[in-house]
Parts: structure tokens; C-alpha cells; sequence
């Protein structure tokens, strides 16, 4: 496997090319230390890695990510019965954990919150601050609901302002991910961009509790259709699609889809 500057020697024995996406399953803590020099890292799930031959702009954030993270267990499971492997599952929880003990992280103003919504903003930075992270206001941004085509001047004009070292989107799947790509394109400089989606919100109470042992076990997808089965259990389910998708491409990007 050829090595890049986003794929340090040390860790390369850590990636495979999994649908065409070149996916990192090494510890948590390899992963925020790849992130230091900045880039944009992508943490997808399976219901929307599914739509990789479908969505074009999901497709062409993954692909073109600096470090992109093996949070599916049902991918790692997959992969691993079809190719015999033991890929690590590294998930967005286990890399936020590692990612807040950073002291650059901690650093008053030297990050930048993206927030779903005003609710989640408020349990957010509440769980934030008992952690000791302090939050100014100018660096918590509440993302407005995103189009197909995303464009934010009022985000971009945000961080040229505060020039901050690292953005944490917390928005949903699918979205972030463009979002992120959106970013890094457009922004004169190259912060270490973070898409960890709901994994704050296991942490703060907006959503359900998740405890290291249910992400340990790959069981954090049955707490959450558990705690709201309208919401998630449609959602889950049509993450099915994803293991015929492996199976016929396996480490190959799908065609697109029209």
C-alpha cells in the first residue's frame, strides 16, 4: 500500500481500501495524532456509507477525506468476513473521547463548535463545561438546515475570523460530511476539521446515554433504536444494502449511479 502524507509509515498497516474509500482502523489515539497538521477526518456509519454508488456529494467527501475512520461495526464485521481480516473498529465515540483530552482541544477559542440545533447546543456545551471545556459564544455556530448543494458565507466569514486550530461538526450524517468537504475547499488555511456527527451527544444527554462497554461490544445502534425505534429502526434497517454492496466491490469504488 502506498503511503501518503495523510497515511504516516507507522500507521499504514492500519488502512484498507474498502468501497473505493481508504478507511483507518488503528487506535484513537494514532488518529487525533494524524489529525495535528490539519485535514478534514469523516466517520461514516452504514446507513449512509449504502448510499456511496447514489449521493454524489457524500461520495466525492468521503473519497477525498485526510483521514476517514472505521466507525461501522456492520462495514468492520462485513469486511472482515469477506476478506478474512481483523480491521480494528475504531468509532467516532472512542475518537472523540481521545480528541477532547487534547490540551489544544481544551484551549479557550482555539475550536469551533458546528451545532445542530439550539437544544443540542445547550446539552452540548452544559457537558462541555463540566469537562472543563470552556466554550466562548463567537466560537459555538448553529448550522441552518443544508441543501443538496451546501454554501455558508456567514460560517466561512465566521471561522476566517476566529482562525480556529480545530472545527467539530456535530450535525448528522451525510450532511456533515459535505459539509466538512465544503470547508476545507473554501477556507484559506487547513484546520484540523473533525465530522464526529452524534458522538457528543451519547456524552451529553442529547441523546441516548451510550457507555464505553455498548460501543465496545457494537451494540450502540440497538440503544439508540431502543430509545427512539420510530426514528432509528427504519434507519438501521436500510443499512442492509450495504453488505450486497460489499460483496460485488469489496475494495472498488461503485459506479455512480444516475
Amino acid at each position: 500500500m502506498e503511503t501518503t502524507a495523510s497515511q504516516p509509515l507507522a500507521y499504514s498497516s492500519h488502512f484498507r481500501k474498502i468501497l473505493g474509500v481508504n478507511f483507518f482502523g488503528g487506535q484513537a489515539k494514532e488518529a487525533v495524532e494524524m489529525m495535528r497538521s490539519g485535514g478534514l477526518l469523516v466517520v461514516p456509519a452504514a446507513p449512509a456509507l449504502k448510499d456511496l454508488s447514489t449521493n454524489s456529494g457524500y461520495r466525492d467527501a468521503l473519497v477525498n477525506a485526510d483521514l476517514c475512520i472505521t466507525d461501522s461495526a456492520y462495514m468492520v464485521l462485513i469486511w472482515n468476513a469477506l476478506e478474512h481480516d481483523r480491521l480494528y473498529r475504531l468509532s467516532g465515540l472512542e475518537y472523540l473521547r481521545a480528541l477532547l483530552q487534547e490540551p489544544d482541544v481544551q484551549e479557550s477559542g482555539n475550536t469551533l463548535w458546528i451545532m445542530a440545533s439550539p437544544q443540542s447546543a445547550r446539552m452540548n456545551l452544559s457537558w462541555l463545561k463540566s469537562e472543563g471545556i470552556d466554550i466562548p459564544e463567537r466560537n459555538v455556530y448553529m448550522a441552518p438546515i443544508y441543501g443538496s448543494e451546501i454554501e455558508d458565507p456567514a460560517l466561512i466569514q465566521r471561522i476566517l475570523q476566529i482562525r480556529p486550530q480545530h472545527i467539530v461538526i456535530t450535525v448528522g450524517g451525510g450532511t456533515q460530511e459535505r459539509l466538512g468537504l465544503y470547508l476545507k475547499r473554501q477556507l484559506d488555511y487547513l484546520p484540523a476539521i473533525h465530522c464526529i456527527g452524534a458522538a457528543i451527544a451519547f456524552l451529553s444527554g442529547d441523546q441516548v446515554h451510550i457507555p464505553e462497554w455498548v460501543d465496545r461490544f457494537y451494540i450502540g445502534w440497538l440503544f439508540r433504536c431502543i430509545s427512539e425505534p420510530k426514528r432509528y429502526l427504519p434507519r438501521y434497517w436500510g443499512a442492509r444494502k450495504l453488505l450486497p454492496l460489499m460483496v460485488r466491490y469489496r475494495s472498488e469504488l461503485p459506479p455512480l449511479q444516475a
